[in-house]
């Protein structure tokens, strides 16, 4: 008989997600306990949340470097990452404390999904038999607010009915006043709120005399400090919560809190200032936090049910390491984007290319993100390729292939990325006017939105000319993986442009175009035959045509099973996914011949050729053991050494959400999970 294998040990993420939205409202957990350093952004820079609980009148540290002086650490004891929960328990002084953040990013919601709003619960219970006075503590500092932490803040607060509200801002507000990389928002307000009542209090003022009293008598400071405007490093301004819960049994007493972000715009698009998608028909902060704070028991009821479903389909599709790394890839995915509504009501939905160069809804990042969003809400890759689309058939676009970017984050004004809009130099072509043709045919398959390749069915057709004419043997040019550099005759790169071709006579098809569909059919046919000639070499693929004894990952290959095009026989991929088990290392399978770091996207990407289980998971585990081992500490890096499982470069991109693409293999699965997407 058969025995189940044993589970993995706990997961030790490269850093835990916390409080996730967009790409300025964004902290994590760099260390392997949430009592143990200060969070971050993901950029590193400072985010400080103190959590105090106070234990028949002693001061222990269960968030955050120990603020209090004689306060030590609890022991955590266990720490889980769900898709849009994180939970670690603690415990000290006879009681169990769980502690849950919780940013609801259900992608069939927009509205949810836009609310800049995490949720964080304290649940506590005696865990010794006995009944124990027992207060817990939240502090926040005024970094949140601020891009350097000596800039000057202010703070105050404010009356809703049935909550406690407090914000802090920076004191020079300049919505929108920069675009770039290692940048966080110096305009809007955090805000901190929970449900008014009996034993809620609040303070604002310098951190460490506040914490400091609440330590020593559990009570907080009665007035509020009027010494304001005050930079960050002066004293640590903050604004402070504290929950006296009276004696606890062995019955768990929980609160809340709300972190929420109002960064009052969202985007500048084409040089208009657009709202958050939450904020498109007028609401305000005051709304937001009331509606939050009166979904808090559905809301929360509804993620960890979503959480349940989700998991329990990627572990039948990859095993427990694919899972969990898919769960820690979620919000990451979302957080590195923004969703706004455009002037019509429409949606936007622009990424940041986070700590690689900062622009702005970047195809060859949504490329690589889309699997996400084809399987959880197709109407997001729309919310994202519609903006390139209409950019692309402006008079602004003279170019007959596609464009790269829309801009730097949060400037979608156009793009910046090589020539820019002034010539072809280290442009993309072949690359983008394949991610483009591959992206609409993969949206239509989702969807069946004919009437939207209809709208722009002119420039797909352009792109498709491009391709007939440029893609089977590329000259030299960039491709997505551009930090490797220049490639003439680009195997994998000629892949992307036959794939698209075949997903372009696809779409004429659908539109009842069988002339265009034959002809490019056939044409795809003929350069999927001559590409497995010309990369032919023994027992694998070429990297580059004219260099035999190279190799490299046929990611693209993908789509030609997704999409159900058939233009390659089944041996191709077998022969690559074999070739794959060959030479790869401790942490997972090299980009190509030329050196030992990956993508972790493309990795997944290449596994899913694999049409056997076992194949799959052998390509896989070892991407879930450089995440459990590598010694960054930082967000998914999807660009790293497979030898030693450091970062090459890139961190917390979007484009982790490609490794949901298994699951578009399995096309039950994909019904089931679009069938619930926002029809918006």
């Amino acid at each position: 008989m058969k025995t189940a294998a044993a589970p993995p040990p706990p997961f030790r993420p490269p850093a835990v997600p916390l409080v996730t939205h967009d790409p300025y409202f964004s902290t994590w957990a760099f260390s392997e306990t949430l009592n143990a350093e200060w969070f971050h952004h993901w950029t590193g820079a400072g985010r400080g949340i103190c959590g105090l609980l106070r234990v028949d009148g002693r001061a222990w540290v269960f968030l955050g470097l120990n603020p209090v002086p004689g306060a030590p650490a609890m022991d955590q004891l266990s720490r889980e990452v769900t898709p849009t929960r994180t939970l670690a328990v603690f415990t000290a002084g006879g009681v169990e404390l769980t502690v849950t953040f919780c940013s609801p990013l259900l992608p069939h919601d927009l509205e949810l999904l836009s609310r800049p709003v995490t949720y964080v619960t304290l649940a506590i219970r005696a865990a010794d038999g006995k009944a124990h006075a027992v207060q817990a503590f939240l502090g926040i500092t005024g970094e949140w607010a601020t891009d350097q932490c000596e800039e000057a803040v202010t703070w105050a607060r404010f009356q809703l009915p049935g909550l406690t509200v407090m914000n802090v801002g920076a004191a020079n507000q300049q919505v929108l006043n920069r675009a770039g990389d290692n940048h966080r928002a110096n305009w809007g307000h955090f805000y901190l709120a929970a449900p008014a009542g009996a034993g809620v209090s609040s303070a604002m003022g310098l951190s460490t005399g506040i914490r400091g009293a609440f330590a020593a008598t559990g009570v907080l400071p009665a007035a509020d400090s009027l010494d304001l405007p005050r930079a960050v490093t002066d004293g640590w301004p903050g604004l402070n919560l504290a929950f006296d819960l009276g004696r606890i049994g062995k019955t768990a007493v929980s609160r809340f809190a709300m972190l929420a972000y109002d960064d009052i715009f969202a985007l500048e698009y084409l040089h208009r200032r657009v709202r958050a998608w939450w904020r498109r028909d007028g609401q305000d902060a005051a709304g937001l936090l009331t509606a939050a704070a009166a979904d808090y028991a559905r809301v929360t009821r509804a993620c960890a049910e979503f959480d349940a479903e989700l998991m329990a389909d990627l572990r039948a599709a990859g095993g427990e390491k694919y899972a969990r790394l898919c769960a820690l890839a979620f919000r990451q995915c979302i957080a590195a984007h923004k969703l706004a509504a455009d002037f019509d009501g429409s949606p936007l939905f622009m990424s940041k290319e986070n700590f690689s160069n900062g622009c702005i809804n970047t195809v060859d990042v949504t490329y690589p993100s889309a699997p996400f969003f084809l399987l959880l809400n197709p109407t997001l890759l729309k919310a994202q390729i519609t903006p390139i689309l209409d950019y692309a058939r402006s008079p602004r676009w003279k170019f007959p292939f596609a464009p790269h970017d829309l801009g730097i984050y949060p400037l979608a004004n156009g793009q910046v990325y090589g020539g820019g809009e002034r010539d072809e130099h280290d442009q993309m072509p072949v690359e983008e006017c394949g991610n483009l043709l591959i992206l609409v045919a993969a949206y239509a398959a989702a969807t069946g939105d004919l009437d939207y390749v209809r709208k722009y069915w002119n420039t797909l057709e352009l792109w498709a000319r491009y391709l007939a004419d440029k893609g089977l043997d590329p000259e030299s040019q960039l491709c997505t993986d551009d930090f490797a550099g220049h490639l003439a005759h680009n195997a994998n790169l000629a892949l992307k442009a036959i794939v698209a071709l075949a997903g372009f006579a696809q779409l004429a098809g659908a539109l009842g175009r069988p002339a265009v569909a034959k002809r490019y059919r056939q044409l795809a046919e003929t350069m999927a035959a001559d590409w497995i000639r010309m990369a032919g070499d023994g027992d694998h693929y070429r990297l580059v045509f004219d260099q035999p004894g190279t190799w490299s990952q046929k990611y693209n290959l993908v789509w030609d099973k997704l999409l159900g095009l058939k233009l390659f026989p089944p041996a191709v991929a077998a022969r690559e996914v074999a070739w794959y088990k060959k030479v790869q290392n401790r942490y997972g399978l090299p980009l190509d011949s030329r050196c030992a770091y990956t993508k972790l996207d493309w990795c997944v990407w290449s596994a899913t050729l694999a049409d056997r289980d076992a194949d799959f998971r052998a390509l896989v585990e070892p991407l879930y053991d450089w995440a459990h081992e590598t010694p960054d500490r930082i967000p998914l890096s999807d660009w790293y050494w497979t030898t030693d499982g450091k970062h090459a470069g890139f961190q917390a991109r979007s484009v982790v959400g490609g490794l949901y693409i298994k699951l578009l293999a399995n096309a039950k699965l994909w019904k089931k999970w679009r069938r619930r997407a926002d029809p918006a």
